[in-house]
């Protein structure tokens, strides 16, 4: 048997192993080769990343910002699901359906209405009263003014914040107010009343937000009215056309106040109105921080968000144990509300704020919100879901609040972060009355002038005897009457309520009230 090294020796052994060999050295040869121009082509300007390419500071913060104003729009926007379950649970269940449908179709109202004029008259430029640009969003530019934000981005955000007070109206007015007449008061107040005022407080030149007559400056000190989120643009804009949607109306048939021996009627669901408290709660997280603006003020988001978080608590269990005295039972339904009050009145202050101040501010939403529903009985104004209450009242001490707890350490959010030389100070942290001053004149204008506009609109709408449905379609339920079934389909003798709607060559049943409500007569 032949030895490796007589093989080695074999002429054409040695012709293989050089081939070999030489192919071997070949492809070292060519993968250093590859890797070198690799390497020459992505260090220079003709490869597909370089280091001398230069950003400017709009090539970032636009983008950024936008996405942030987004991702916060959607959040505010699935706050409608929060408002519907909400209303829908807290209200009856022959409500049901019809609450459903004014959310869905004011939204709708609401998005058509603000492209074809209400952004124009809230974001315009125009005067300090309306402004008058940007009709059917004509004329828009890439970015909303100086915000880095695009500007339809912009757009759908506000258009969010719109969507929330038009439906906070409605929470006072569920159970009799015919759908017509909803659609009317609706176009008036998503098309005009809160554009109008919202360009008052944060359109370019607003008044309100610049306080521009000499003598309010002269009140205030120079200090300027200031609504960081919408305690007052949004949520006292709300609370009081609610209030005067809910006197034009009168109360719901059956409706026994507690100086009639009666009380607020049983709400028909009371877990799908908690999961709706939660719901808003998790869409305030777009409401509060996202109004920065500005995904780069990092510190202030993060802020807002704690004392968003904090004034809830605080108001959820302050309301709670408010109300236990008297009947000696832990009260679901106030401690959503008060929770949801002490939501609305961080709104305003949330950026300028301390976490210990906005407990402080959370708490007292949440005395301020079972006081609501109490005058609310007192005066016999038929409130079923507790709107005026929760975002009328706490909305207004949310507004003051911050000229008593801003704690002047604070700036503005710009677009690529934080202007230290504007702060807010309020009365406790030795910031004097100025800033009170300033909101007190803020909330008071807002209660005046949308008060009357809400008066006109209102009782406008009911001149055309469409405001409220008939009595024989309340008797019947709002949600037959108007829309033709039920909300839940049950078994008859289970305590169903159903009357056949004319049409359908069904012989009307007779049945029990629903368990849990109240009977309409």
């Amino acid at each position: 048997m032949r030895t490796r090294l007589q093989r080695l020796k074999e002429r054409e052994t040695q012709k293989l192993v050089g081939v070999i060999l030489g192919g071997k050295l070949l492809g070292v040869g060519a993968t250093l080769g590859v890797i070198k121009g690799m390497s020459w082509y992505f260090d220079t300007a003709a490869g597909a990343q370089t280091a001398t390419v230069a950003h400017t500071a709009n090539d970032l913060v636009n983008p950024i910002n936008t996405m942030w104003v987004l991702i916060t729009a959607f959040l505010v926007f699935f706050m409608q699901a929060g408002f519907m379950a909400l209303e829908g649970g807290f209200a009856r269940s022959r409500e049901t359906v019809n609450i459903m449908l004014e959310c869905i179709v004011d939204t709708c109202l609401a998005g058509l209405l603000f492209w074809a004029f209400g952004f124009a008259f809230m974001f315009g430029a125009g005067n300090g009263f309306i402004g008058h640009e940007f009709f059917m969003l004509h004329g828009a530019p890439a970015t909303y003014g100086s915000t880095g934000v695009a500007f339809l981005a912009f757009f759908l955000f506000q258009l969010a914040f719109l969507d929330a007070a038009s439906t906070i109206t409605s929470g006072a007015m569920v159970g009799r107010t015919g759908f017509v007449g909803d659609i009317l008061y609706s176009i008036g107040v998503s098309g005009f009343l809160y554009p109008i005022f919202g360009h008052w407080v944060w359109g370019p030149g607003g008044w309100l937000g610049n306080m521009t007559p000499g003598f309010l400056n002269d009140m205030t000190g120079g200090a300027v009215f200031r609504d960081f989120a919408g305690s007052t643009v949004v949520h006292t804009v709300g609370g009081i056309i609610a209030f005067w949607g809910a006197v034009a109306l009168g109360p719901r048939l059956g409706r026994k106040f507690k100086s009639e021996g009666g009380g607020p009627t049983p709400p028909s669901d009371l877990v799908i109105g908690a999961l709706g408290t939660i719901i808003l709660w998790f869409g305030w997280y777009g409401f509060n921080p996202g109004s920065t603006l500005s995904a780069l003020d990092f510190e202030g988001v993060g802020r807002i968000a704690t004392n968003t978080t904090l004034a809830a608590c605080s108001a959820g269990l302050v309301a709670m144990l408010w109300v236990y005295p008297r009947s000696k039972k832990w009260d679901l339904g106030m401690t959503c509300n008060g929770l949801l009050g002490g939501l609305v009145a961080i709104t305003c202050p949330c950026y300028w704020v301390s976490p210990a101040a906005s407990i402080m501010i959370g708490a007292i939403a949440g005395i301020v919100v079972p006081l609501g529903v109490d005058l609310m009985e007192k005066i016999k104004v038929d409130d079923p879901i507790g709107a005026v209450a929760v975002h009328g009242g706490a909305g207004i001490w949310g507004t003051l609040s911050l000229g008593l707890f801003a704690s002047g350490k604070f700036g503005i959010p710009t677009p690529d972060g934080v202007d230290v030389t504007t702060q807010i100070k309020g009365l406790f942290y030795g910031g004097g009355t100025d800033q009170l001053v300033a909101q007190f004149v803020g909330s008071l204008t807002a209660v005046v002038v949308v008060s009357l506009a809400a008066i006109a609109l209102m009782w406008g709408v009911k001149a055309t005897k469409t405001l409220r449905i008939s009595q024989d379609g309340e008797l019947e339920g709002i949600d037959l009457h108007e829309h033709g079934t039920p909300a839940y389909h049950m078994e008859f003798g289970q305590g169903m309520t159903y009357t056949a709607p004319l049409g359908t060559g069904r012989p009307p049943v007779s049945s029990s009230v629903p368990t849990g409500e109240q009977s309409p007569v």
